[in-house]
């Protein structure tokens, strides 16, 4: 794909809302709109452009309706600069928690054929504004609805089901794979509490109470305060992402403009988006590994000519940490069954052989779910072009990989991004 990222912006992540305890009353201290137009305004002004130089904006955001009564998101772009946006086309784009990467290659697929010139892609989403149940009600409807979101069935349960499939699998016994996930957490802590934009970063739980390892993770109680209490068998609360706000962006340009006109320029060298079957038991006898997944690393890596080998870092899905596992496995860092492994023996930290969340990932920069994608490209961009927000990665980067997925395995977005300027 010929097709290039010039400019990109990342909001804080985090919970903006102040909540009374007593009388349930919520004070929202950063909005939707507002995360929106930041994030949007950062991007274009990375790229040294104006609002009028956008052609067209595309939207990625999961579930605005249900976490804050709002639709029709992509007319809310124009805000970024009312007057320079004025009667550009704004796009919508969802897929559960892919929903930005998709906003990302629909604006590229715009450009690589040649019908805009400059364009906008970016992710938002407001979750914190309600309660657990709520939120919870709210991603579940990204589930197959009728078997396993109307049954009670939570994303915590889905993904649970994986990990079973996944230790039965390869016969991992319960108390080494709660040591893995452990590494996964205290791995994402580690690089979180670097990153000054991330949910858990600097001062942030982790940090203060040194999270930072496996042995304090694992040493944490089952019950009360400060505890890591299960979930989701064998999942455990710092198993889990976090529920988060913010908004990211990028802009996008053909790859010869790039070099033409712009200060940088990391192209999206190759794209896999692939769905698989949204209801976990129309897969079953497979749901020890991401299969969707893997086949998107492969399209992606086809089209860019590029191998596992070429990969500086990577950032994943770790939505629950067990997908950590699934990841580093589909994209082929490590064997099936081995990505534990791997994991406790360092390959994955910043100085191993491919680090893994640099940004702390969602277990620790945060899940606003429609910005997650946007995100990843967002932040591997500021790696790749020197400047680093939070964990740098090593020997002047050039290559980097993103895997976005939505839903349970279902929608899988995978990015190679290589620095051309």
């Amino acid at each position: 794909m010929k097709v290039s990222i010039v400019g990109a912006y990342n909001t804080k992540f985090g919970a903006f809302v102040k909540r009374d305890r007593e009388t349930g009353q919520i004070d929202d201290q950063k909005s939707y709109y507002e995360l929106l137009v930041e994030a949007g305004a950062g991007a274009i002004a990375d790229a040294g452009l104006e609002a009028k130089d956008i052609d067209a904006i595309w939207v990625g955001s999961c579930s605005p309706s249900l976490f804050l009564n709002q639709e029709h998101v992509g007319p809310l772009a124009l805000e970024i600069d009312p007057e320079g946006l004025l009667f550009k086309p704004t796009t919508r784009t969802e897929g559960a928690c892919a929903s930005s990467s998709l906003a990302i290659y629909n604006a590229a697929y715009a450009v690589e054929s040649g019908r805009f010139k400059n364009v906008l892609a970016l992710g938002v989403e407001k979750m914190t504004g309600l309660d657990t149940a709520g939120v919870t009600h709210a991603l579940s409807c990204c589930s197959y609805w009728p078997d396993e979101g109307a049954n009670g069935m939570t994303f915590p349960g889905l993904f649970a089901e994986l990990g079973k499939a996944y230790q039965q699998k390869h016969k991992i016994s319960d108390d080494e794979l709660r040591t893995m996930l452990a590494h996964v957490s205290a791995l994402n802590y580690r690089n979180g509490i670097q990153n000054p934009l991330a949910h858990f970063g600097p001062g942030s739980l982790p940090d203060k109470n040194q999270l930072i390892t496996p042995e304090a993770i694992l040493n944490l109680p089952d019950s009360g305060k400060g505890s890591n209490p299960m979930i989701a068998a064998p999942l455990r609360l710092h198993d889990c992402s976090l529920i988060s706000d913010g908004a990211a962006a990028v802009v996008l340009t053909s790859t010869d403009n790039a070099k033409a006109n712009f200060k940088y320029a990391v192209e999206l060298s190759g794209v896999g988006h692939t769905t698989d079957r949204m209801m976990l038991n129309g897969r079953l006898g497979r749901l020890d590994e991401l299969q969707a997944t893997r086949h998107a690393v492969k399209l992606a890596c086809d089209e860019a000519s590029i191998g596992v080998d070429a990969w500086d870092f990577v950032e994943v899905h770790d939505c629950f940490t067990v997908n950590e596992l699934l990841c580093a496995e589909a994209v082929g860092l490590s064997e099936p069954g081995r990505a534990g492994y791997d994991l406790m023996e360092g390959k994955f930290n910043p100085e191993g052989d491919c680090p893994i969340n640099l940004s702390g990932g969602l277990k620790s920069k945060g899940h606003p779910v429609g910005a997650t994608g946007a995100s990843m490209h967002a932040l591997a961009y500021k790696q790749l072009v020197g400047e680093p927000i939070g964990v740098s990665a090593k020997n002047n980067p050039e290559v980097a990989m993103t895997v976005n997925v939505g839903g349970s395995g279902v929608t899988n977005c995978v990015s190679v991004m290589r620095r051309i300027q």
